[in-house]
């Protein structure tokens, strides 16, 4: 199965930081904006794109990249399956990624969507 279509370039984590809709959980933050622009995604997931980011704040490097993999692995579950195609979101880590259980972090991704109202069924 591929991977999630990637938002890679720091302009595209702007415009879906200064579109202002975003949930706060205690594993992690998601930002949300509207329709994606950009080249067409896979057929696995069409119109998707995911960023993921982790601040200093998390911990050092090998915090910060064991944080982002735990992200990528509940994004690759729970947007694969329940995001509203035609948005980007960016999953921002907190330093409670990286001790919260993975239920639970999976818990709060969905919970997440749905404060977003992008979660479908």
């Amino acid at each position: 199965m591929a991977q999630l279509p990637r938002l890679k370039r720091r302009r595209e984590f702007l415009t879906v930081a200064g579109s202002g809709r975003k949930a706060v959980a205690p594993g992690l933050i998601l930002q949300a904006t509207g329709p994606s622009r950009g080249p067409a995604p896979d057929a696995a997931a069409p119109g998707l794109r995911v960023g993921f980011t982790a601040s200093r704040k998390v911990g050092n490097a090998v915090a910060r990249n064991r944080a982002r993999r735990r992200l990528r692995a509940a994004s690759e579950t729970v947007l694969r399956a329940h995001a509203a195609n035609g948005h980007d979101y960016v999953v921002i880590a907190r330093a409670g990624t990286l001790t919260r259980p993975y239920a639970e972090l999976l818990g709060d991704l969905a919970g997440a969507l749905k404060r977003l109202s992008l979660y479908r069924p």
